[in-house]
């Protein structure tokens, strides 16, 4: 730094903080070191918003709270995420000091890779230019303005396939795919009617055509979807299918998957596949409760009701593994009856396995219930904002 005071202060977002020059050439944020090589005050205000050369005051408008922590990670080397703050955010304000994510704490780095993963915010090409310009990185724009334009059509067509709310095109494209989708539902569940077979011989030409349409509509849209998806994986054939005729009957059952579909469309689908991809560590737990429970339970039956007394021994729990399933459903309050104990002892086993699977069941429940809320309230306020972005497209 080739003008200015020997003493630099740096104003961010109203707090301020004094720093000599030698310190400022060696500080760990790149922004702010890079103001050491600055020689004319041209290129100082290319790295922050504004100065005072009277005062050698360096301001910028960034989150004053935000830099706090990032000081405290200059000095003591530990990052963690702000309170009451969004982590992506806060990984803005990371990136604009020069720090990744690789500088977070271990248990900061996670939520942020959850945080990023569970949202998906789509930056206009004017967006994404107006934030690189107030970044003042340069390489960035150069990076946008060499993106071919072939990249920018895979990129619109792969939002238009796969984000239903995101344009016009989309929601009509969305629109048809469902009604072939329960087009094809309708007619395989017709399929499994006793008065399908004759049905279909009075009109065989009519059926062919649906399944036909419906087959080419589905056929067209994967391959559209695998030239226009970023990650492009390829699954080998089943070897134990040998027959033809069954392996045909399993492609057509296959049809019934397309119902996954649907869960792009609604809101209380996109929830539930939310609340079990966040919740994937609850469910782990509570299915180690029920298989410990199990193991327990299904080998003090064996022995209450087959292994203590042979002559009146029971036979349906001739073994372990035949216990496990009246465990399983007696846990789960089924109780299907298909099995159950004769013994004294037995059914005093049976009613305890019922209220332990009660209290097990319900303890990972609070969580998943507040997740569940908690993504409900999450997307529907991203479709709120998607349709009002839509709505605005429309009129314009």
């Amino acid at each position: 730094m080739k003008f200015g005071k020997n003493i630099c202060i740096l104003n961010v977002g109203g707090t301020k903080y004094a720093f000599t020059r030698e310190v400022i050439k060696d500080f760990p944020l790149r922004r702010v070191s890079r103001l050491h090589s600055c020689s004319s005050e041209k290129e100082v205000l290319e790295v922050c918003d504004d100065y005072d050369q009277e005062r050698n005051e360096f301001f910028f408008d960034r989150h004053s709270e935000a830099f706090v922590f990032i000081m405290l990670y200059v000095r003591s080397g530990k990052l963690r995420f702000v309170p009451q703050m969004c982590e992506l955010s806060f990984y803005n304000e990371m990136i604009y000091w020069g720090l990744e994510s690789s500088h977070l704490e271990f248990c900061c780095q996670r939520r942020l890779e959850d945080r990023m993963s569970d949202t998906y915010t789509y930056v206009s090409e004017e967006d994404l230019k107006a934030e690189v310009e107030s970044r003042g990185e340069e390489d960035q724009v150069t990076r946008l303005a060499s993106e071919s334009g072939n990249a920018r059509w895979l990129e619109r067509m792969r939002r238009t396939f796969e984000e239903p709310a995101s344009s016009l095109a989309a929601q009509i494209l969305a629109s048809v795919s469902v009604v072939f989708v329960i087009m094809s539902m309708v007619i395989l569940c017709a399929s499994t009617l006793p008065d399908w077979d004759t049905a279909k011989n009075n009109t065989v030409e009519e059926h062919r055509i649906i399944e036909a349409v419906c087959i080419g509509w589905f056929t067209a849209e994967c391959i559209v979807r695998f030239i226009v998806s970023r990650d492009k994986s390829l699954t080998g054939e089943n070897p134990q299918l040998q027959r033809a005729g069954v392996t045909l009957r399993v492609l057509r059952m296959m049809r019934i998957f397309w119902l996954i579909k649907l869960a792009r469309h609604f809101l209380g689908l996109q929830t539930l596949g939310l609340t079990l991809r966040r919740c994937y560590r609850e469910m782990v737990m509570l299915m180690v409760f029920v298989c410990v429970a199990m193991a327990i339970f299904s080998a003090l039956a064996q022995l209450l009701e087959h292994g203590l007394d042979l002559e009146t021994s029971n036979e349906d729990y001739a073994s372990i593994p035949a216990a496990c399933w009246w465990v399983i459903i007696s846990m789960t309050t089924v109780g299907y009856g298909d099995m159950y104990p004769i013994t004294i002892p037995g059914r005093v086993l049976g009613g305890v396995c019922v209220v332990s699977g009660i209290v097990l069941l319900a303890l990972p429940i609070t969580f998943i219930y507040h997740s569940f809320v908690q993504c409900y309230h999450e997307l529907k306020f991203r479709s709120a904002r998607c349709v009002r972005s839509l709505s605005s497209e429309f009129l314009n």
